[in-house]
């Protein structure tokens, strides 16, 4: 707060001239540095509390592929209208044995039911179980972003380890379209 002091003196005049009083002032910063001191706390709080949240994603190493089993892999296509088409193990084999399907991102029917069953059947039936579990996600191009980041959070919900993001090729686009 600012605070006027007026010096108690005597008015002399000189003449015709008048002299005006000679005030002095004096200004009180501390509320200013309280005020300071409160905002810079503040942002400190803030700043702690407003962290952000990212998922970790695993880049391919350098190197040679590697060779994926038919009975560990699942595979996810994409397409447009969150449809997603997805098979077990390689391509043809799957269409001859019928474990070719279609499906969305419901919760009850979803991917993530076709993911818990797909570990399931890996612990009873494979030597490594659920962690030996491939899941391979290969977007269309007609597929949203909003679309692949909710297949990368089902893996995250349901503890998939292992994981890639994979181009589509002509075979799946053809039977997609079909």
């Amino acid at each position: 707060m600012a605070e006027l002091d007026v010096a108690a003196g005597k008015n002399r005049h000189k003449g015709s001239l008048r002299r005006c009083k000679k005030l002095s002032t004096k200004v009180d910063l501390t509320p200013m540095v309280d005020l300071g001191f409160l905002l810079i706390t503040f942002f400190f709080v803030a700043t702690n509390l407003s962290k952000p949240k990212a998922m970790h994603f695993n880049l391919p190493a350098d190197g040679n592929s590697t060779k994926l089993g038919n009975d560990a892999a699942l595979t996810v296509l994409a397409g447009k209208n969150n449809n997603l088409y997805y098979y077990h193990g390689a391509l043809d084999v799957s269409l001859q044995q019928g474990l070719f399907g279609k499906t969305n991102y419901s919760e009850s029917n979803g991917i993530g039911e076709i993911i818990r069953e797909k570990q399931i059947a890996m612990d009873k039936n494979y030597k490594g179980g659920r962690k030996e579990m491939m899941l391979l996600i290969k977007p269309t191009a007609d597929a949203s972003y909003e679309n692949v980041v909710q297949l990368l959070d089902e893996t995250l919900i349901n503890k998939v380890g292992k994981y890639a993001i994979v181009d589509i090729s002509d075979a799946e686009k053809k039977l997609m379209k079909e």
